[in-house]
């Protein structure tokens, strides 16, 4: 059976080469942390910790979106290594008010530090120009937006908005335009809402008239494709 073709496909796709990178990342991240007695969620609930100077474990729970029993086993993990400590809330007895120790701070710096090290080594065929682009590029793509200048630039629509409306403005466009085949092309030619197009010797004829620019038309179409997947962590010096 012959393979049917793939029309409008984008040269290049993202989303492989993202999935690639971030499983090295975090491979190596994973091999950077264990020396220091800590894993990924370890890390995690110790970074909101410390931004959020303290948290109740209720609000913990929610922040990491965890259940509850998990964040209290995780808690008592740290809480062994003497990374963190609870103590009640003086405004409500009945909660929790988790916060880092002194040591809990020290191992943060430390993992912070390793992961920098980690991303080096993944990230070592860039220059530091190509990785400050690079991080800006997945910052746009994570919050789904595209940047200032770039909306700017397309008059105030969204890049998926600007696509339709320059779509809408080309060659064969609109009721059916030709995103993925013939017959769509062809539905250009007779809307569905004619009176005429409703009849099926109306209907024949159009589709043998159309045929013949359904090529034409297929090339006055695009798509865009956008990277997606992953969120990103600017490098910096880690807190004290």
């Amino acid at each position: 059976m012959a393979s049917l073709p793939v029309l409008n496909q984008p040269p290049r796709r993202s989303g492989a080469l993202l999935d690639q990178l971030a499983r090295r990342m975090r491979l190596r991240g994973e091999s950077v942390l264990a020396p220091l007695g800590l894993r990924p969620r370890h890390l995690v609930a110790l970074t909101v910790l410390r931004d959020l100077h303290g948290s109740t474990q209720q609000a913990l729970s929610s922040t990491l979106m965890m259940d509850r029993a998990n964040v209290v086993g995780l808690l008592n993990e740290l809480e062994a290594d003497g990374l963190v400590e609870r103590h009640r809330s003086p405004e409500d007895r009945r909660r929790h008010i988790v916060s880092l120790t002194d040591p809990g701070i020290r191992r943060l710096a430390a993992a912070e530090f390793a992961l920098a090290g980690a991303e080096d080594d993944v990230l070592g065929a860039l220059d530091p120009a190509q990785r400050d682009t690079l991080y800006e590029l997945l910052r746009i793509a994570a919050a789904g937006r595209p940047a200032p200048d770039r909306v700017e630039a397309l008059g105030g629509l969204s890049a998926d908005e600007a696509a339709q409306d320059q779509l809408a403005g080309s060659p064969g466009a609109g009721p059916g335009s030709c995103l993925t085949d013939d017959d769509a092309c062809l539905a250009a030619s007779d809307p569905c809402g004619s009176d005429a197009g409703s009849r099926p010797d109306a209907r024949s004829d159009a589709r043998s008239d159309a045929r013949s620019g359904a090529e034409s038309c297929r090339e006055g179409s695009a798509t865009t494709a956008l990277p997606s997947d992953i969120a990103p962590t600017k490098r910096g010096a880690p807190s004290s």
